[in-house]
């Protein structure tokens, strides 16, 4: 790391959000989206958008099958383990974790009440929004979709693919965890992907501290974060957070 990194003094906070995006899981052992190593091809692409189902369902229980695989075996690393002790240190009602992410990695670290913006990849649900059956735990990995035991119809993971809208519970969790916010710290997320990329301008309406953690800096079109550290996660949250 070039800069020096000093301690946020984050105790000095009441509300703080963390908002956390595919790079604080890399040295996890996982992969992004789009960014350097990441997974991107036209056909994942494809894959991801929700637009493409339900043609797209066998291809998506493919490749996230053997996502699934991955997210099982990963472990958290002092990223996820800087946030949770965090969370231990000053509770809850005082730290929320909002997350992009898919891998669970937060809540095996330790954090409780994540709201996960994208689902979890842990669960399955079903296709058929009439259905009455709730998400359900499940690691396995299926060739074909599997039929929902209540209803029958496809069964798929309880993701949120591109295109699709949140879930309203987390979309509304999350908005409200930003009507106090008085520190926000966006990590490992180039904050482009919507509606996520407006958080930074939520907490700067309400006159919260804006801090960014990536290994690259902010695009322009998101420069509203007050500090910026450049770096690895995992490296840097044990200092900023302690």
């Amino acid at each position: 790391m070039g800069q020096i990194i000093q301690p946020l003094s984050v105790d000095n906070f009441s509300r703080i959000v963390i908002l956390t995006g595919a790079g604080i899981s890399v040295a996890s052992g996982l992969p992004t989206f789009r960014g350097e190593g990441g997974i991107y091809t036209e056909d994942v692409e494809w894959i991801s958008d929700g637009n493409n189902l339900p043609g797209s369902l066998p291809d998506v229980w493919r490749f996230y099958g053997g996502r699934r695989a991955q997210f099982s075996e990963a472990k958290p690393n002092a990223g996820h383990i800087a946030i949770a002790e965090l969370q231990r240190r000053r509770g809850p009602e005082a730290v929320t974790v909002v997350t992009q992410n898919v891998d669970g990695l937060h809540q095996r670290a330790g954090c409780i009440d994540v709201i996960e913006l994208h689902g979890s990849l842990s669960k399955t649900r079903c296709t058929n929004v009439d259905c009455k059956s709730a998400p359900f735990d499940d690691w396995s990995v299926y060739d074909t979709p599997p039929p929902c035991p209540v209803c029958a119809s496809p069964l798929r993971p309880a993701i949120t693919l591109f295109n699709e809208m949140l879930s309203a519970e987390a979309d509304w969790k999350s908005k409200r965890s930003l009507r106090d916010v008085d520190l926000f710290i966006a990590i490992g997320t180039s904050g482009m992907v919507w509606p996520a990329a407006n958080f930074v301008r939520s907490a700067q309406y309400v006159g919260a501290r804006t801090v960014y953690v990536n290994k690259e800096e902010a695009p322009l079109e998101n420069s509203l974060f007050e500090e910026e550290f450049i770096g690895a996660a995992e490296e840097i949250l044990p200092i900023l957070l302690r």
